[in-house]
């Protein structure tokens, strides 16, 4: 009887997976001009205005440009409109996110109800947002805010009362009123997307439990807009810092320097004074307080949303 040999198989060797770095990937390769064009386009324009904030760059005396340090931030923290312009812009940020959010809640919860004509109601709230800033603020100017022919004027008349002159009496306040009537539209619709992601049956038990409309909106409708007030607050507070178009056309940062802030600061300096050293200094500490401002805010973001995780 002849013996047959059973040959095993080897079993195969592993083979290790290439490593990380090593592995060319052509996608990589496809996305590098546009990476280098992205970074091109945001540090070109830091490392010239870091250039100009150290100069002496005034463009009615091109001849007498040289290096000062940091005279231009000395000069630029010594002007009297800089700290106030400070204020301005952080009254006109706080002031506008509260106007925002609390408005933009309430609208959300009401149109988060079934009523008769909601969607063209939804249309005409959500219509402010897409009006460039520059026809808001002259829209508000001419035919709402102004002492002769808008329309409180007009109503005051009705009532027998002296029309006021808002852009000179309350110049901020109203530039702020302006802000917000363009942004809340805004807050609404991210408050609204988020509201109605709320599941309808903690409603129901909390109904059930005997909970009224205040209590349900205190314990179940704002802890589930949190996130979403926190994704508002980061998105508006970045706009925001660089407000421009209406304080330019309602106000033109008056009167003196009542609606001034830091961006319109920025550009009287170096458009109407013709000064780039000192405008190019301010600049670079609107830079600064934006990436500040922005950090805060993403960590408040990342902090609220590693405890919803968490839970």
């Amino acid at each position: 009887m002849t013996q047959q040999t059973i040959i095993l198989p080897t079993p195969a060797t592993p083979i290790a997976p290439p490593a990380p770095g090593r592995k060319f990937s052509p996608a990589k390769l496809l996305l590098t001009p546009s990476v280098a064009m992205l970074g091109l386009w945001m540090i070109v324009p830091l490392v010239m205005t870091l250039y100009f904030s150290v100069i002496r760059y005034n463009l009615l005396s091109p001849d007498q440009t040289g290096f000062v340090g940091l005279d231009n931030y000395r000069y630029l923290l010594e002007d009297p409109a800089f700290w106030p312009s400070i204020g301005h812009t952080l009254v006109l940020i706080v002031s506008v996110l509260l106007i925002s959010v609390v408005g933009g809640t309430l609208m959300a919860v009401l149109f988060d109800q079934k009523f008769p004509g909601r969607g063209i109601a939804r249309l005409f709230v959500i219509a402010p947002f897409f009006v460039m800033p520059t026809v808001g603020a002259l829209i508000w100017k001419n035919m709402i805010l102004h002492p002769v022919y808008g329309l409180w004027s007009h109503l005051f008349r009705l009532v027998g009362l002296e029309p006021i002159d808002w852009l000179a009496d309350y110049p901020l306040w109203s530039i702020i009123v302006m802000v917000a009537w363009q942004w809340t539209p805004f807050a609404f619709l991210i408050l609204l997307t988020s509201l109605q992601s709320l599941d309808q049956e903690q409603r129901e038990a909390a109904q059930l439990d005997g909970a009224g409309p205040v209590r349900i909106f205190i314990h179940i409708t704002l802890p589930h807009l949190k996130r979403a007030i926190a994704v508002v607050v980061m998105i508006e507070s970045i706009f925001l810092l660089s407000i421009f178009a209406e304080i330019f056309t309602a106000t033109a940062g008056g009167p003196g320097t009542e609606t001034t802030n830091l961006p319109y600061l920025v550009y009287s300096i170096g458009l109407q004074q013709f000064d780039i050293g000192i405008a190019s200094a301010g600049g670079v500490i609107a830079v600064i307080l934006a990436n500040i401002v922005s950090i805060f805010l993403v960590r408040m973001l990342a902090k609220n949303l590693r405890g919803e995780y968490d839970q």
